[in-house]
C-alpha cells in the first residue's frame, strides 16, 4: 500500500515510516521543513515538502492522488501557542481529510488524544485547553466526511521501547501511558486490517498484542 503521512517528521510518523516500509509497504512523509528530508527517507519513506498550515486543498490533494491512505499524524508539538494547536491540530487534519476526499482516498487515520470527547475542565490550562478543542473539532469534521475513518486516541506518550503489549478498544479506555513504537504499531495494524473504520478507538499499554488487539476491533 501507498500511505501517505501528514507530519512525516514526527515522533510516531517516523516509527510508522520505518514499520511500514519493513512490512513492504511505500509510506510518504508530508513534512514542512527541507532540512527533515533525509530523515524521512533514512526511516524508508519517499519525503514530500508541504506545508500543512500554508497549502491549498489541491495541492494537497495531488500529493494524495494514488494513495491506498492517509495518515494525520501532525501536530504543533510542546512549546507552541493556543493559535498553532488551531492551525495545525484542527486547520491541517481538516485539510487532509477534505484533499483525500478529493483525491479518491477513502482510507484515513487520525491519531487524536485522550480527552478529546470532553471539554476541558474549569481552570485549565488556555494551551492545553486550546488543543483540546483543536483535537476534538478535527474529529467531528472526520465523522461527517465520506471516509473510512479511523480515529486513534493515546494515552500520554514516552519514548520507551515497544512492549507489543495494549489496550486499544472504544472509549472510555482508562488513562495510561503507551510508547511511540505501539501506537506506530497499532495503526500499521488498523491501516493492514478491514473492519477497523468507523471506529474512534483509546490505546493505552496492556496486556494484548497488537495485532490481537487490532483484530479484536475489527467488525
Amino acid at each position: 500500500m501507498r500511505i501517505v503521512i501528514a507530519g512525516g517528521h514526527g515522533k510516531i510518523a517516523l516509527r510508522l515510516e520505518r514499520v511500514l516500509a519493513e512490512q513492504g509497504d511505500e509510506p510518504v512523509g508530508l513534512i514542512r521543513n527541507p532540512a527533515h528530508e533525509q530523515d524521512v527517507r533514512d526511516a524508508g519513506a519517499e519525503a514530500v515538502v508541504c506545508d500543512l498550515e500554508t497549502a491549498g486543498v489541491e495541492e494537497v490533494a495531488e500529493h494524495l492522488r494514488g494513495a491506498d491512505a492517509a495518515v494525520f499524524a501532525a501536530g504543533a508539538g510542546p512549546g507552541s501557542g493556543a493559535a498553532r494547536k488551531d492551525t495545525v491540530d484542527r486547520a491541517a487534519a481538516v485539510l487532509l481529510a477534505e484533499a483525500a476526499e478529493r483525491a479518491g482516498v477513502r482510507r484515513f487515520v487520525q491519531i487524536s488524544a485522550m480527552g478529546a470527547d470532553r471539554p476541558p475542565q474549569p481552570g485549565t490550562d488556555d494551551v492545553w485547553a486550546a488543543y483540546i478543542r483543536a483535537k476534538s473539532d478535527a474529529e467531528d469534521d472526520l465523522r461527517a466526511r465520506d471516509l473510512d475513518w479511523t480515529v486513534l486516541r493515546p494515552g500520554a506518550l514516552i519514548d520507551d521501547p515497544g512492549t507489543g503489549l495494549v489496550t486499544l478498544a472504544e472509549p472510555p479506555v482508562p488513562r495510561g501511558k503507551v510508547t511511540r513504537d505501539d501506537v506506530a504499531a497499532v495503526i500499521a495494524g488498523l491501516l493492514g486490517t478491514p473492519g477497523t473504520g468507523g471506529r474512534t478507538l483509546e490505546l493505552a499499554e496492556g496486556d494484548t498484542p497488537v495485532d490481537e488487539a487490532v483484530r479484536s476491533v475489527a467488525s
